[in-house]
């Protein structure tokens, strides 16, 4: 059974949350207004009470964003997981369905797995050919501070999106698991952040563009360094010592002609990736009456 549900539909022209549903230990807020008032967004705000999503959760949440409608589901700070008890699992699943000419932004704050947790999130999202749909889907290493680096169990990310109700457009998952012959932070070495960001459809067209570009230019110069006196760059497998890149990315474009954007990242800190998502996605501000990450 959900755990929570919002629907948004066009009343009197304007998007509007008409249906909202929470139970323990799922919380909504929907805010009266965000940004300019000439702005048509309804923005919903997850939070879980205890501040974080505790051993053996379960959380299922639906959304359904009507015609014509544009919404964001983000949330107020990262979402903490903590420590595993007795081995168990928390799971959080959203359904969410886009209409035609709708759009949803799902923007939050990073996953923090504390030490021990294990994590299971899956997110599906059902679009039509005139939906607009932008994820970003992210986790940090932990605590750093407390020395808590790739220190949890378990960590596994679905996201998949079927075109048309039942047509297989994006299908994807990542998983982090403590190895037998290699932990998690040895395969990760310095990179204490992954990410990955998805836009699909016409109302983002024009951040695709942008971002496609942008990513483009920023490995252009991370991953070449000037060659000789002569200041012309070379490539960085010429010299083998190098130190990698802080900040890495990459862009593939997304189903049938051209359909949809993924970049995914991997950095040393939080804080590049937010200042990468504040840049790329400061375009948005039109469509969702405040800039996401400000």
């Amino acid at each position: 059974m959900e755990t929570g549900k919002v629907v948004v539909e066009r009343v009197g022209g304007k998007s509007a949350a008409i249906h909202c549903y929470s139970k323990y230990p799922l919380k909504f807020i929907i805010p009266n207004k965000v940004g300019p008032s000439q702005i048509d967004a309804v923005w919903i705000y997850t939070i879980t009470y205890g501040g974080g999503i505790v051993s053996g959760d379960a959380i299922k949440c639906d959304i359904s964003v009507g015609d014509g409608c544009t919404t964001v589901l983000t949330t107020q700070a990262s979402t903490k997981v903590y420590k595993s008890v007795e081995s168990k699992c928390s799971e959080q699943v959203l359904e969410a369905r886009i209409g035609s000419d709708a759009l949803l932004a799902v923007i939050p704050d990073p996953v923090t797995c504390f030490s021990t947790a294990k994590y299971s999130q899956t997110q599906v999202f059902k679009v039509f050919p005139s939906s607009s749909l932008l994820i970003v889907d992210w986790i940090t290493s932990g605590r750093y501070g407390r020395g808590e680096k790739w220190d949890f169990e378990l960590y596994k990310s679905t996201n998949n999106i079927f075109l048309d109700a039942d047509e297989p457009l994006f299908l994807d998952t990542i998983l982090l698991e403590q190895g037998r012959y290699s932990s998690i932070a040895e395969r990760m070495q310095d990179y204490q952040v992954i990410a990955m960001v998805i836009l699909l459809g016409p109302k983002l067209k024009f951040i695709q563009d942008q971002i496609q570009e942008n990513v483009k230019n920023l490995m252009s110069q991370q991953l070449r360094i000037p060659s000789g006196s002569s200041g012309r760059y070379g490539d960085i497998d010429d010299n083998p010592f190098l130190t990698r890149p802080s900040f890495l990315a990459s862009c593939s474009v997304l189903g049938q002609k051209g359909r949809g954007v993924v970049v995914r990242i991997a950095a040393m800190t939080t804080e590049s990736v937010y200042s990468f998502l504040q840049c790329q996605l400061s375009g948005l501000d039109s469509l969702l009456g405040v800039a996401p990450y400000r």
